[in-house]
């Protein structure tokens, strides 16, 4: 399927991308499932997204009170931040998140001061604004293998811990594809090579598990999926190819991390250039039809949150 960056735009199997406009066009995507008449939004953006989504809905006519299910596939809130500003303007919806997610939807407190940790207060207010609690009767707790019927479409839930250990993955039985949230990586739109589309490996704050990241591709793999639906960003085929190139950045991040767990000063910074330094490289390898400035400038954040994320596994490992 050809890539495009429109904002909004009617896939295949009722599905429809929408950009979340999370800082810039083409970072992060909201998926809308729409099953004869009622609908499911997997993952949220943040409130800044909320407009887009109405207007997404209104243009396929379709409204907030056919919402059945919001589901974020982790709490990190560049993909449930809009959820609480969301089911308030959803009224017949519930909202399923992984167990170890839920709380932290129900009582925001400790996410917002996580998140304003790596961020910083001004940041994390200009991003995110207020995370507005959810009502605990409006939550689903979805385990491994938890499912749900939309009028014969059939989702599957899939514990996939290794980005975050409150991180599902969602099975499609209707476009036998995965909605992937941040465990099949990062492909930015912007970037691309002779050689098809750039992915590597998310590794951002704080429970990144590289063993346990790999062993979530494998399984997912393992469904013989037609098409990835990833947040970060849109569909994708995942080819021998692309599953390679995928594992080798968990494996190469890694690598980098353990070669400066010595480092007692700055330590993140150098794994930082050093991250930066391996993703220039295989987009060189590539082929890269960009720029390096403009690629540096498109992954210079994830470079940073690779980074930091790195930091806190080296100093759990």
């Amino acid at each position: 399927m050809k890539f495009s960056l429109k904002k909004s735009q009617t896939l295949s199997h009722g599905i429809s991308q929408l950009d979340a406009e999370y800082g810039q066009a083409g970072v992060a995507a909201i998926y809308i499932l729409e099953e004869a008449g009622d609908v499911t939004i997997i993952e949220t953006g943040t409130n800044h997204s909320v407009p887009y989504i109405e207007q997404a809905l209104i243009e396929r006519g379709l409204s907030f009170d056919q919402v059945r299910y919001i589901i974020p596939t982790h709490v990190h809130l560049d993909h449930a931040g809009g959820a609480g500003d969301l089911m308030k303007l959803c009224r017949k919806a519930s909202l399923i998140c992984h167990p170890f997610g839920a709380p932290h939807l129900i009582d925001p407190s400790k996410l917002e001061a996580g998140t304003i940790a790596v961020y910083g207060e001004d940041k994390f207010r200009k991003l995110y604004g207020t995370i507005r609690p959810i009502d605990a009767d409006r939550v689903i707790e979805a385990a491994d293998n938890f499912s749900i019927n939309l009028n014969g479409r059939v989702l599957i839930f899939m514990d996939t811990p290794g980005h975050a250990r409150h991180h599902f993955c969602i099975y499609d039985a209707r476009s036998e594809g995965i909605f992937t949230g941040d465990t099949f990586g990062v492909s930015y739109p912007q970037i691309t090579t002779k050689q098809g589309r750039f992915i590597f490996a998310t590794t951002t704050p704080v429970q990144f598990d590289p063993d346990a990241l790999l062993a979530s591709i494998d399984r997912l793999m393992s469904l013989n999926p037609k098409t990835m639906y990833l947040t970060h960003y849109g569909t994708m085929t995942p080819s021998d190819a692309i599953v390679r190139q995928l594992k080798n950045s968990i494996n190469a991040f890694k690598s980098i991390a353990l070669k400066a767990q010595d480092i007692k000063d700055d330590r993140i910074a150098f794994i930082q250039k050093k991250v930066m330094n391996y993703l220039l490289n295989q987009l060189n390898q590539m082929g890269c039809e960009q720029s390096q400035s403009t690629c540096e400038k498109i992954i210079k954040m994830d470079a940073l949150l690779n980074a930091q994320g790195l930091d806190v596994w080296l100093n759990r490992h």
